[in-house]
């Protein structure tokens, strides 16, 4: 199949991995071509409509993969320019210092990194510049030093919130103030509702598109492509470098060659289309493509005081780590909480179908909403496969122990604090929130995939900087470690000069 066209770098996909990748490597000049199968977002009424994105799933993707049971389900994944960032919580916390070493749980000791926190941590300021950051330094005791201040003052909490901050001090607890990407004015200025789960089409909130695309597309070198899916990866004769890769485009099947290509469709899809591309996957030497997929243990924790009206508008402000190293009584670590946005009845609709939203909204106004996530332990038969045309996604929860007794202790403190009533429900075990690890990293070829800039061990020209390269999960919304490693990346391949020219001809059928 002869290239339709040959670029420098090829990057597939164009969420906080791909997007960010792209704006650090766009001034070296090389040509750089994004492909996204999804589309842009355009503005319309239902970015802010609650029944629509939460009752009706009107963006919710038109795809079906099955669980490890055989059974069907579909997935939170999203397809559109920006990835999963278009929903996601704005959240921009680093990972703390202790993550980047092996960490003690109760279901097993985490493998740590192949490097340490201060390797990463000038470009986690360069991407909380980047992305627009707005936080403090020295609310969290478990914050790892920072080199830069935050570019911009935390998003103020609102009144009925600084009310919460209060009572959960009293509750001996230390709250901080959430670093966030969102421009809070300006996302008001467009509807009055929270951000969390809201996709947004350039009114404040900070995802991949506002921030990495629209700093790598400002170059003239940079260019996006949507509706392209990668079916495939395309050999180089030598069996080592990758040629080029296979795409599907308004029904059109095409090859486009490539000096360099980066993955970044996802912990799920970036497996999945390595596992597409070969007999047994390609840069798989050593076995794990697919295996160690984490996904966070979660859950949402519903405070009721009826003596009291919640009455903000985004709610999501304050994270609590007290319980993040340790147990709080020197145990090993449980996990961290934070608010989440707010739940209207409308969105508790989407869960509670048959009460009627009335009844939700008496709830909903006397309630503040939390959510308490715990790491999830790296698994080799936690695991993405290939069952025909279709994704399996067997995912194989670990140290839920932990996370019930982060629950536990969140309640405890609600308690203590003055909320008579406290609801908690996980999350679904088959939703891909926060997914991870299926293309690890590390320094030995054996266990990993890729080295510790993110390149296959076993195809010098082959990168991955989406979620699949972390090798542990943590226990804090991961986006802004993807983005800190994908500028990392993207400043070795400048500095390496790895950019080679792609084969025009000869690819090596890889099926």
């Amino acid at each position: 199949m002869p290239h339709r066209e040959t670029v420098d770098v090829l990057v597939i996909g164009s969420g906080m991995g791909g997007a960010t990748f792209a704006a650090g490597l766009a001034p070296s000049g090389a040509k750089i071509l994004i492909l996204e199968r999804g589309e842009r977002l355009s503005d319309s009424p239902s970015l802010r409509d609650a029944r629509a994105i939460f009752q009706k799933g009107v963006y919710r993707p038109d795809e079906t993969w099955i669980d490890g049971e055989g059974q069907a389900f579909n997935p939170g994944n999203y397809y559109y320019v920006g990835g999963n960032t278009k929903f996601y919580g704005a959240v921009l916390l680093r990972y703390r210092a202790e993550d980047f070493r092996p960490v003690e749980h109760r279901d097993g000791t985490t493998p740590g990194w192949p490097f340490a926190y201060d390797e990463l941590e000038p470009w986690y300021g360069r991407a909380e510049r980047l992305y627009r950051a707005r936080g403090s330094v020295g609310g969290d005791r478990t914050e790892p030093p920072h080199s830069s201040p935050y570019p911009h003052s935390p998003v103020p909490d609102e009144p009925a919130i600084a009310l919460v901050r209060e009572r959960m001090v009293r509750a001996g607890l230390s709250p901080f103030s959430l670093p966030l990407g969102i421009d809070i004015e300006a996302w008001l200025a467009r509807a009055p509702t929270g951000w969390d789960s809201f996709p947004d089409a350039g009114h404040g909130k900070m995802d991949a598109e506002a921030g990495g695309l629209a700093a790598a597309l400002a170059h003239p070198n940079v260019s996006l492509r949507t509706g392209a899916f990668v079916e495939r990866l395309l050999l180089a004769p030598d069996g080592r470098r990758i040629a080029g890769v296979e795409v599907v485009s308004a029904g059109e099947r095409t090859s486009i060659g490539a000096g360099l290509v980066v993955i970044a469709a996802g912990a799920v899809n970036s497996a999945a289309l390595l596992l597409r591309s070969g007999d047994t996957g390609l840069a798989n030497g050593s076995g794990v493509v697919g295996r160690h997929f984490m996904n966070h243990n979660a859950s949402a924790v519903l405070a009721i005081d009826p003596r009291t009206v919640n009455d903000s508008v985004y709610q999501k402000t304050l994270g609590i780590n007290d319980f993040y190293l340790d147990d709080g009584q020197g145990g090993p670590a449980l996990g961290n909480i934070q608010l989440l946005g707010r739940v209207t009845a409308p969105i508790l609709k989407s869960s509670v179908r048959l009460a009627p939203e009335w009844v939700l909204h008496q709830m909903s106004r006397h309630a503040v909403d939390w959510y308490a996530m715990s790491e999830d332990l790296p698994n080799p038969d936690s695991r993405v496969t290939i069952d025909g045309a279709r994704i399996r996604l067997d995912w194989k929860r670990s140290n839920w122990a932990a996370h019930l007794a982060l629950v536990a202790a969140l309640k405890e403190r609600l308690h203590t604090a003055g909320y008579p009533i406290v609801l908690a429900k996980p999350f679904d075990r088959r939703t891909p929130s926060h997914q991870c690890g299926t293309i690890r990293m590390g320094a030995d070829a054996a266990t990993s995939a890729l080295d510790p800039y993110c390149r296959a061990h076993d195809h010098p020209n082959l990168f991955v900087v989406d979620a699949s390269f972390l090798p542990t999960s943590a226990a804090v919304n991961p986006s802004l470690t993807i983005a800190a490693q994908a500028l990392r990346v993207a400043d070795h391949v400048a500095r390496s000069d790895l950019r080679v020219p792609s084969p025009s001809a000869g690819l090596r059928e890889t099926l």
